[in-house]
């Protein structure tokens, strides 16, 4: 175990991580999971968790952290009215039940396919918001099933990846017409819908594992949920100001430029 020494740097790095984290939620109506999960992945290999629940730890810790931050802001963006609040009650249940789903199947699968379900995404995205083509497969949303389909998807992608559906649910709306500061503020309710039902589900999957360390309630990290939480609070606020302030270019390129050093990061992860 490291010295106390380094546990205190360690806090320290992580309450850093934090108030970022909570910036980029509200910047880009993240929950802030891209980034908690590579920096919850190192901070559990440098504390000599067991590789197997390494990564299932990030993302139910993350999922955990994502509660108080999706909240925040999703109230501040909702204030500014720029939240689809029909479309958030049309997503409600298939979204609940595809992070449901993601959780029961995060109890067995390899670490590999939570990373490479990060890559796929965030590398989409970043490709799509760097490029500044204007990809659209239809003027609106669609209706009944299909659009049922896309919230089952968002919960099913985002509960094995760790993130609040900022990143799924922002290709999907602007693919359908949907302006980016429409889609960022509601890919904030989005997290909330995703965060509750994700950290409940990883605490149940990973409920009774003999090789999870202390401190650990099944996939969810005390430790890091402490140390988190907090400060993504209390910068959340901060990153709304900022999202309201830039143009949709800039933001775009924002999101995009931060998605693709995240994609990176987890290819890297893979490779190495």
């Amino acid at each position: 175990m490291p010295e106390i020494s380094e546990l205190l740097i360690l806090a320290a790095v992580l309450l850093v991580s934090g108030a970022a984290t909570g910036i980029l939620a509200g910047l880009f109506g993240v929950g802030g999971g891209a980034l908690m999960v590579p920096v919850l992945f190192e901070t559990f290999g440098f504390l000599g968790y067991a590789d197997t629940v390494r990564m299932p730890l990030a993302v139910g810790t993350s999922l955990a952290i994502i509660i108080p931050t999706s909240i925040r802001s999703y109230r501040a963006h909702k204030a500014r009215g720029a939240v689809d609040g029909a479309l958030l009650r049309a997503w409600a249940v298939p979204i609940v039940a595809g992070v449901l789903a993601g959780a029961a199947i995060a109890r067995f699968a390899s670490p590999l396919l939570m990373q490479g379900v990060f890559v796929a995404v965030a590398g989409v995205n970043a490709i799509k918001l760097l490029s500044g083509a204007k990809w659209r497969v239809a003027p609106d949303l669609p209706k009944g099933p299909v659009l049922a389909g896309f919230g089952g998807l968002i919960g099913l992608l985002s509960s094995l990846m760790g993130i609040g559906g900022g990143q799924i649910a922002n290709i999907i709306m602007t693919l359908h017409g949907r302006p980016i500061h429409q889609a960022v503020a509601t890919s904030a309710g989005i997290g909330v819908l995703i965060a509750v039902p994700g950290a409940l589900g990883y605490i149940g999957a990973g409920w009774g594992r003999a090789d999870l360390p202390p401190m650990t309630l099944g996939f969810v990290s005390l430790l890091g949920l402490v140390l988190f939480a907090p400060t993504t609070v209390m910068t959340a606020g901060l990153g709304v100001r900022l999202a309201h302030g830039m143009s949709k270019r800039r933001l775009e390129m924002a999101f995009g430029a931060f998605l693709a050093v995240v994609c990176l990061r987890f290819v890297w992860a893979i490779v190495a």
